[in-house]
């Protein structure tokens, strides 16, 4: 009797089991809280891709921005005829350099500093600085920005065909103004008043002008400045009898293009690339044949010339 109720607990017991495992199985709350922690964990694990692949590129982005960085540089207002320029940066630094207008570069090594300061003095007149900061790694920072200083003396040079025409002028009465080309002699010319213009003659190719001008107080203004002497191209038009016109074009730098005009209407041009001499045919009208000729060498200086033929 005690075995049979044994049993009949037993199978009680079972099918209790059975049947909360079946209740379990069969509710939802308990499959959306399984499908819940499913998905979290990969929103983590996915989230921490993200941060770890975010983290290497800006990690990456920070040593290419640290390589291709240049030199910060920052100048100072002008104190009377003075000013300070700074350079600050991440790397060291290389060399510094500085110059005005189309002058002498004054270079001056940083010894692997990362800052470094430089005290400019602004020459009088109108004039432009230019400065160049290298790093270690060859990355360039350039600043240029023009400054005017009025002074007791003012010098100006205007480039007139083959002249240079050098133009000064003073609070006080000039005594004299002397110049010279490159390291040549010096030539003196006497002023005894408050200006003067002097014309000269610029000497072919690329030379330094240096004029220096003093007062009957004896100040003196110097003002430097590098000039490439050019001449202009020669050009001559002739006809063949009357037939053709006959353009003959040279210039010792080379030609650079040239055009020419019929009668105010046809007009043509040729590029000559640089060569030094040309002669080209072109053929007359029936009746009145007004020509211009504009012949440019490599400098972009121009000659011009006009003719007139009747056919």
């Amino acid at each position: 009797m005690n075995q049979i109720l044994s049993i009949e607990e037993h199978n009680k017991e079972t099918i209790k089991k059975e049947k909360k495992q079946k209740k379990e199985k069969n509710n939802p709350k308990v499959e959306t809280q399984t499908i819940v922690k499913f998905f979290a964990i990969v929103i983590i694990i996915f989230g921490a891709c993200l941060i770890g692949t975010g983290a290497y590129s800006m990690y990456q982005q920070s040593k290419i921005s640290s390589v291709y960085a240049k030199p910060i540089i920052n100048v100072g207002e002008p104190i009377e005829t003075e000013l300070t320029v700074k350079v600050e940066h991440t790397k060291q630094l290389s060399k510094f350099v500085y110059y005005w207008n189309n002058e002498e570069q004054v270079e001056t090594p940083c010894e692997g500093s990362k800052t470094f300061e430089q005290i400019i003095t602004i020459p009088t007149g109108t004039n432009t600085l230019n400065v160049i900061v290298t790093d270690i790694n060859g990355q360039e920072s350039k600043y240029q920005k023009t400054f005017t200083i009025e002074g007791d003396i003012k010098i100006d040079f205007t480039v007139e065909g083959n002249n240079l025409k050098i133009e000064t002028t003073g609070k006080e009465e000039l005594s004299y103004l002397t110049y010279r080309w490159d390291e040549g002699e010096e030539v003196k010319v006497d002023i005894n008043d408050v200006g003067i213009e002097q014309k000269i003659e610029i000497p072919k190719g690329l030379h330094t002008l240096t004029v220096i001008v003093v007062d009957k107080n004896n100040k003196s203004e110097t003002r430097t400045q590098e000039v490439n002497g050019v001449t202009k191209p020669k050009v001559d038009v002739t006809t063949d009898g009357a037939n053709n016109f006959i353009i003959h074009a040279t210039d010792e730098q080379g030609l650079s293009k040239i055009e020419f005009i019929i009668n105010e209407d046809e007009k043509y041009m040729l590029n000559l690339d640089g060569r030094k001499e040309l002669e080209y045919p072109y053929p007359l009208h029936d009746g009145e044949n007004r020509l211009e000729i504009r012949v440019y060498n490599v400098n972009d200086i121009r000659e011009t010339s006009k003719v007139l033929v009747n056919k």
